[in-house]
């Protein structure tokens, strides 16, 4: 037998491809092309097979644009068979072809997945690092019925495939849970109607199923079966083990938000999940864990608490609407979520169960300093008459994840109002012009930035900025105060900044929300992971203290609002 070298086979694929564009509805060109890309993969070492999905992705999308131009009915089943041919000739290897070609007979409307691929392949992408160990856990938090659970599914089925000999695990909070993705794998492997993963993956067979263990066995009985389902609650020691390549799925650990209000019960449960489930993973196993961030306590959140830092690590979390309210879930058919349907469903629900069941973020009760109910608000008009100050006064953040926060304040009669904010966690080319674009905006005569940490050099840019710009305002840096906290510094000033009057939320542009959800957000229990904006906010406070001393060498004897800003 003559083995072609991988150069040669690309060769004839070029050469092929010049043949198409001169001879574009001749339908077995493709089949040509197709028969050119299988070659190129076999003659390619096993880890540079993906060089062929990328000829094979093209000669789909070539026969995607020539579906409507062929010039007889048969030539169009022929192109549309090659494009499922070219899914199923990478789904062993590309999770996102795995998902659509095991799916291929369904009518569009019944899929699961392609209706909703425009969202989901971020996760899919995820799953695939997981798979290929380019992470070794992986976290997701998505709204409830928007797939994860699903897709996750798909994703066991896929790994079960490709390593049959390899043991993984997937358990939850309840057996009603367990026995549901046991019933789901099954139906996967076994419904050849529904289903296309016994084309996929031909040469594997099941070999043994138990309802009762909740387990699937596949090529040959093991001790460890190729997949076990078992609640944490159930007999997991020496019941399980998940082998090098195998998968830890966790899914829904934490029952409900009854059962994370519960400290003991989060502990009980974390100590389980240690106990039980992660001593039972061989090293080369892998780990996936979804759920619903109800808590910073529970097991997802003390592992990226943990490991925060190790790009091994990663966690993924599609909230229900982004930074404008839209929807991320509006699926195809109709069988996803509108901004009407969010935009209702955050009204109708406490502000714990929206911020964590739909936006995953952990909402911590215990300890929140400016809680948003007890917030007083105002819809953007400002009181009649001039204001007897105007000032902002800014934490520096030099990018890398913490924000520049400036809030700009207002001052009627020792009234504070905050109408606008810079909230950006871009570098100081980003965050400079928005401060100077925002001083100017508002006719400001008083700046005042955080000196630590360079931010003296900040300051002088700003004035630079302006002085070039010819607006005259008064810049100064100023430093933190030592020998008190940061903490310390924001419980002190709490009473007073729950005094403000904060734009309500629907005149709050993007930037704004965004530092509102940090100060609704900050607990005194120090277990965010930002605090630049009650920080900022403490610091008009701490500022017109000092301006009070510098005036009158020493501090009021009353720290009411009208007495630090009158005068």
């Amino acid at each position: 037998l003559f083995f072609m070298q991988p150069k040669q086979c690309i060769a004839i694929i070029d050469s092929i491809k010049a043949y198409a564009k001169q001879n574009p509805t001749e339908a077995q060109v493709y089949e040509d092309w197709f028969q050119a890309v299988v070659n190129l993969r076999d003659a390619l070492p096993q880890d540079k097979r993906f060089d062929a999905y990328k000829y094979s992705g093209e000669l789909r999308s070539v026969c995607a644009t020539m579906m409507g131009k062929m010039k007889t009915g048969e030539d169009v089943a022929k192109v549309y068979d090659i494009i499922s041919r070219t899914y199923l000739f990478e789904a062993k290897d590309v999770f996102d072809s795995y998902c659509i070609y095991l799916e291929w007979n369904r009518a569009p409307e019944k899929k699961f997945y392609q209706p909703r691929r425009k969202v989901l392949l971020t996760l899919v992408r995820d799953l695939e690092d997981l798979f290929f160990h380019r992470v070794e856990f992986l976290g997701v938090s998505q709204p409830p019925r928007t797939g994860k659970s699903t897709l996750c599914i798909f994703f066991i089925t896929w790994l079960m495939g490709n390593r049959p000999d390899v043991a993984s695990v997937m358990s939850g909070h309840s057996d009603k849970l367990t026995n549901g993705f046991y019933g789901e794998v099954l139906s996967i492997i076994t419904d050849p109607v529904t289903y296309n993963w016994g084309k996929i993956f031909p040469d594997v067979q099941l070999v043994d199923k138990s309802a009762k263990d909740e387990s699937v066995d596949l090529n040959r009985k093991k001790r460890f079966p190729t997949l076990t389902c078992r609640s944490i609650g159930g007999t997991l020691t020496g019941a399980v083990e998940i082998g090098e390549g195998g998968v830890l799925y966790s899914d829904d650990l934490i029952e409900d938000l009854e059962e994370s209000l519960n400290v003991e019960r989060l502990n009980n449960k974390y100590d389980a999940y240690l106990n039980q489930l992660k001593d039972r993973k061989k090293q080369g196993a892998l780990e996936l864990m979804v759920g619903t961030r109800w808590n910073v306590l529970d097991p997802l959140g003390r592992i990226q608490s943990q490991y925060a830092d190790n790009p091994k690590y990663r966690f993924r979390v599609i909230p229900a609407v982004d930074e404008n309210g839209h929807s991320n879930f509006n699926y195809d058919y109709g069988v996803g979520f509108d901004d009407a349907y969010y935009a209702d469903m955050k009204a109708s629900i406490d502000d714990a169960t929206w911020w964590a069941k739909y936006m995953g973020k952990p909402y911590v009760r215990e300890g929140l300093l400016f809680p948003a109910d007890e917030l007083r608000y105002f819809n953007g008009v400002l009181p009649d008459g001039e204001p007897d100050r105007k000032l902002m006064v800014e934490d520096i953040a030099w990018g890398g994840g913490d924000f520049t926060s400036g809030p700009i304040a207002y001052v009627y009669n020792g009234s504070v109002f905050i109408p606008d904010v810079v909230f950006n966690n871009g570098d100081k080319t980003v965050t400079k012009p928005e401060t100077v674009g925002k001083i100017i905006q508002h006719k400001l005569n008083t700046y005042r930035g955080e000196a630590n940490n360079g931010g003296d050099e900040y300051c002088d840019s700003i004035d630079s900025m302006l002085r070039q710009r010819g607006y005259h305002c008064s810049v100064r840096s100023q430093r933190a105060p030592s020998g008190q906290s940061k903490l310390s510094r924001i419980i002190q000033y709490a009473p007073d900044i729950k005094r403000f009057y904060f734009l309500d939320e629907k005149h709050q542009s993007k930037e704004y929300k965004a530092f509102m959800e940090q100060v609704t957000m900050f607990t005194q229990l120090g277990k965010v992971p930002h605090d630049d904006a009650p920080d900022s906010l403490d610091k008009i406070l701490d500022n017109a203290l000092t301006a009070w001393e510098e005036q009158y060498g020493t501090g009021p004897s009353e720290t009411t609002l009208a007495l630090r800003f009158k005068g």
